[in-house]
């Protein structure tokens, strides 16, 4: 996704949400000028597999989290958004990037950064206490917005944890995106909201609104990205993406890869 047509979806949502640009801005100054101290990460130095399994934070995360498990991931990027961490280390699976706006488990993430999970750390206008607090503890950081990109601060598109995923996966090349704990319905569970009181809960309507913006941005990128997007979550029905078996993964991968 190019800038300017990100920047056409980012008014839309400023307008819906009713965020304040200034203070976007003022985060990804803050950010950038907190990574100026630490070493430089650029897009160059990740590795981006051609296969890319993203893991968001859904009802269906554990249960996905475990199919996979019986896969042989070798040939796969494993990207996860912030509150899917959890999930994966309950499972002993670490993944290779961590797409966080720094409001999940900050032990877990700390922990899979300490394990070799490299950091995506998105800044926006309220999270500008935890850009302070927790990036100087990070290592292996690349820095993101929703804003005007800085130095050391990219714009690769995409509003949520889970939809950045996918959008930046797209920008460094892969081609094959299997979406994981994605289903974009009505339930929040406690690997994304870890302070609700049972496993799962319904979405407020901010969530839910957020949600529904991170499919609209994921159907868009499945029709107008050069990619094959499948979806083993079994929630909400993506426009341009199938519904697909963990067991059927590496075969259909391999038909769109020929």
């Amino acid at each position: 996704m190019n800038l300017e047509v990100w920047f056409s979806w980012y008014n839309e949502i400023l307008d819906a949400f009713g965020f304040d640009r200034q203070m976007d801005e003022k985060s990804a100054e803050k950010l950038k000028s907190l990574l100026e101290e630490k070493k430089k990460l650029l897009p160059t130095d990740i590795i981006m597999k051609s296969n890319v399994i993203i893991f968001g934070a859904g009802p269906s995360l554990k249960r996905n989290v475990k199919e996979i498990k019986k896969l042989n991931t070798s040939n796969y990027t494993i990207i996860c958004a912030d509150g899917a961490v959890t999930a994966l280390l309950e499972e002993k699976l670490i993944p290779h990037i961590v797409i966080t706006d720094l409001d999940g488990n900050m032990d877990d993430i700390i922990n899979s950064n300490k394990k070799g999970a490299i950091m995506i750390v998105h800044a926006h206008g309220n999270n500008i206490a935890k850009i302070k607090k927790y990036v100087p503890v990070l290592e292996n950081i690349l820095g993101t917005t929703q804003s005007i990109p800085l130095e050391n601060v990219y714009n690769f598109g995409g509003f949520t944890d889970g939809d950045r995923c996918l959008f930046f996966a797209t920008y460094l090349g892969a081609k094959n995106m299997v979406l994981a704990g994605m289903d974009f319905g009505k339930i929040v569970t406690r690997y994304s909201r870890p302070d609700i009181d049972d496993v799962e809960a319904r979405a407020d309507n901010i969530k839910e609104k957020k949600l529904e913006y991170a499919k609209k941005l994921v159907e868009w990128a499945a029709i107008n990205e050069d990619i094959h997007v499948f979806n083993i979550s079994k929630g909400e029905k993506i426009k341009g993406v199938p519904d697909v078996e963990v067991d059927e993964l590496n075969h259909l991968i391999k038909l769109n890869s020929n």
